[in-house]
């Protein structure tokens, strides 16, 4: 009878042991899957040439601009996937917070507000300084930054672009939005007088819509703040030195060039396409 005891004892403790190491093998080829193979970059794909999306030869719809190819060239630097989730930018930087992304890369300048919640990336490209669109019938309205008193001039929210609205357009009513397709559409239907965004793009819905232009009075708002790659505060995962060593080498081979060029043989089949946001 003790040894059928003893036999039935040391049975139950094999299960025991053998259904704990299970566990612990699943978890462990989990976190393997989920963090050393893949890179996860946040974005807003509504802000052309350097997110966006398109139809590719396939038929399906991929991630193309200007940051995407940095963040696939840092991706394979590290020997990792590139993953790209799109939001509104308003939400990058909170979902960055809260774990969703690995990184932020969607024309980002690190100004005072960020870094309170994330660390920067050195910087891996410079924009042309931002840009004032209006219509094309309405262009000679607007020879100064004055012009704009009392008028509405949207921006995108969360940006340094609202800032420089409600800063340097004295006078002006600063209309926050969250996508840059809403704040075109609402200046080709006449909803508001002009909108302000970043210089490259201003520069590509100013030559693919003969209907809008860039105003003069742009040339009053000054110089460009370089972009960066978000990461959270305190760099817990400890990605910005083989982020920063991916930049240095993108720049030594002179790579943005390719990747301008490359954003820009699409811009002919590019879509904006309004991301799903948090709940």
């Amino acid at each position: 009878m003790k040894k059928f005891v003893s036999l039935l004892l040391a049975l139950l403790m094999i299960a025991s042991l053998a259904a704990c190491g299970k566990k612990a093998n699943d978890n462990n080829d989990s976190n393997d899957s989920n963090d050393s193979k893949t890179l996860i970059m946040g974005t807003s794909a509504d802000y052309a040439p350097f997110e966006f999306m398109y139809k590719g030869e396939d038929g399906t719809m991929q991630y193309g601009g200007i940051d995407v190819s940095v963040g696939q060239y840092i991706a394979e630097s590290m020997g990792k996937e590139l993953k790209v989730e799109n939001m509104s930018f308003e939400y990058l930087l909170p979902s960055l917070v809260k774990g969703d992304f690995d990184i932020v890369i969607a024309a980002m300048e690190a100004d005072g507000d960020r870094l309170k919640s994330a660390d920067f990336s050195d910087p891996y490209y410079t924009d042309l300084p931002p840009a004032i669109l209006v219509k094309a019938s309405d262009a000679t309205s607007y020879k100064t930054l004055a012009d704009f008193s009392g008028k509405s001039v949207a921006a995108q929210t969360g940006t340094t672009k609202l800032d420089i609205v409600n800063d340097q357009l004295t006078g002006a009513n600063a209309v926050p939005l969250a996508l840059v397709t809403d704040m075109v559409n609402e200046l080709v239907n006449g909803k508001v007088d002009a909108i302000l965004v970043d210089g490259a793009v201003a520069k590509q819905y100013a030559e693919t819509n003969k209907d809008l232009v860039i105003a003069d009075a742009s040339s009053e708002l000054g110089t460009a703040q370089p972009y960066c790659v978000a990461v959270a505060k305190g760099d817990p995962k400890g990605l910005l030195p083989a982020i920063n060593a991916a930049i240095a080498k993108m720049n030594e081979e002179n790579k943005l060039e390719s990747f301008i060029s490359a954003a820009d043989a699409l811009k002919d089949v590019w879509q904006e396409v309004t991301p799903e946001n948090p709940s």
